[in-house]
């Protein structure tokens, strides 16, 4: 179970809620909501988590992070707020979610997205290569021939959607990495290449 601690703003009260006759003083109202500000990483979001945030009183709060949250979403506990006044229900704790970037995967509502970098070799001759997912490594088919920027879909690689509505896929643009040094064979053989295969990509451009 993560560990957090409740961020700024942690603490802060809402307003009163309803209220009636009864109690001290014939007053009675519900209790206060809480506001918090919890960061959680992205896996987390996509995934689900429970996470235990620390409170300003120095008592914990638990915090069941369903799979599929966006940055920016909120997420209420019922009766986890201030105290009722008068006998009244306690509020609720309002805990607003902060999802910090992921350095591979990147996402558009339900759907992933990754750039995969491939070798010359691969981009030319097309096979298996592993690829990451927000559920561990796959592999997946590079065509031949790939040109850079080709984008391949893996279906249902992606976000839950929650309510039974399965889940998004996945978006794996390929980028075609040069060696790091270029030997005489290779100089060679693309030279050869290129005087009885020359092609050009940017026809039409200029």
């Amino acid at each position: 179970r993560a560990r957090g601690r409740a961020g700024p703003g942690a603490g802060g009260f809402g307003g009163f809620g309803g209220g009636g006759p009864g109690g001290a003083g014939g007053f009675r109202a519900r209790g206060p909501d809480a506001r918090y500000a919890l960061e959680i990483d992205f896996l987390e979001a996509v995934k689900g988590a429970t996470k235990r945030i620390t409170l300003p009183d120095g008592g914990t709060l638990d915090v069941k992070i369903p799979e599929g949250v966006e940055d920016g979403q909120t997420i209420r506990l019922r009766g986890k707020g201030g105290e009722g006044y008068g006998g009244g229900p306690p509020g609720d704790a309002m805990v607003t979610l902060s999802v910090r970037p992921h350095p591979v995967f990147r996402r558009e509502g339900a759907d992933i997205h990754v750039t995969l970098p491939i070798t010359l070799d691969e981009a030319v001759l097309g096979g298996k290569v592993a690829a990451p997912t927000i559920d561990g490594s796959v592999r997946v088919t590079v065509p031949e021939c790939a040109s850079g920027g080709r984008t391949l879909r893996l279906r249902g690689r992606g976000v839950a959607r929650g309510q039974g509505k399965g889940r998004g896929d996945q978006f794996v643009t390929l980028r075609i990495v040069s060696p790091p040094e270029i030997d005489d064979d290779l100089k060679r053989f693309m030279k050869e290449w290129r005087e009885t295969h020359a092609y050009d990509p940017r026809k039409g451009m200029t």
